[in-house]
């Protein structure tokens, strides 16, 4: 995936990485990490236990893109810290708001 937001039927394709365990919960910024892959980052202070990193992804996502928890979906890596998310809505809305995000994170 070249860029870590494609637009899809139903929504926005979102690739992040995780870090869980950090400080605080939040989408840290968008850029290459260390295998040269474009992507989300992510932070969330929750373990990578139980689920409870995935739910705290899945949280500041859906706050960061205004929708509803239900409407984010983890599409591939429940156990990785690579992931493939699936934001349903209206893709045009939800681009506009992820160029926003990669504006602030600059």
């Amino acid at each position: 995936m070249a860029r870590p937001a494609q637009k899809a039927e139903g929504g926005l394709r979102v690739s992040v990485r995780v870090t869980p365990k950090a400080g605080r919960d939040m989408v840290a910024d968008a850029s290459r990490d260390e295998a040269g892959q474009y992507r989300l980052m992510v932070k969330v202070a929750a373990p990578p236990a139980d689920g409870a990193a995935n739910a705290a992804v899945v949280a500041v996502v859906a706050k960061a893109f205004g929708v509803a928890k239900s409407y984010v979906r983890i599409l591939r890596g429940d156990t990785a810290r690579e992931k493939l998310l699936l934001i349903e809505g209206d893709a045009e809305t939800l681009s506009a708001r992820f160029a926003e995000l990669e504006r602030n994170s600059s």
